[in-house]
């Protein structure tokens, strides 16, 4: 037994220029980039902001070409949430470079990690679910 043995650091489920493994993603996210981030910011802010709020903030950013700038945010955010890499580089260049692979990856991550972005924000991915009212004792 190696008593200097680290142990490895988190890293990305899904490689960068990958699309998640999901075609579907990756054609919502390269047609309207706007509901993939949204989805994305929904899970990565724990339900505090919608994905129609901010898929309508990225759409206006979009009008002038820096909604890079608000999904390189969230992706940070994502990488401090999980212990994640900055890999290949800074999150805003990742972005600015090829945005629609960042989000695939991003989005690919959340899934891998028992979420599912497109069904919204419902607690965290290890809670059990919940009852309906009429089912409680």
């Amino acid at each position: 037994m190696n008593i200097f043995h680290r142990p490895q650091p988190p890293k990305w489920s899904a490689s960068l220029c990958g699309c998640g493994g999901d075609i579907g993603t990756c054609c919502i996210t390269c047609c309207l980039p706007c509901v993939t981030f949204g989805q994305i910011a929904e899970m990565v802010d724990q339900g505090q902001s919608t994905c129609v709020q901010q898929g309508c903030i990225y759409c206006v950013l979009m009008l002038f070409s820096c909604q890079c700038l608000l999904s390189c945010v969230y992706r940070e955010k994502l990488r401090a949430k999980f212990g994640l890499p900055a890999e290949p580089c800074h999150d805003c260049c990742v972005h600015f470079c090829c945005e629609s692979c960042a989000l695939c990856q991003e989005h690919a991550e959340l899934k891998a990690r028992g979420f599912d972005p497109s069904r919204g924000w419902k607690g965290p991915a290890t809670a059990p679910p919940s009852m309906p009212p009429t089912m409680k004792r």
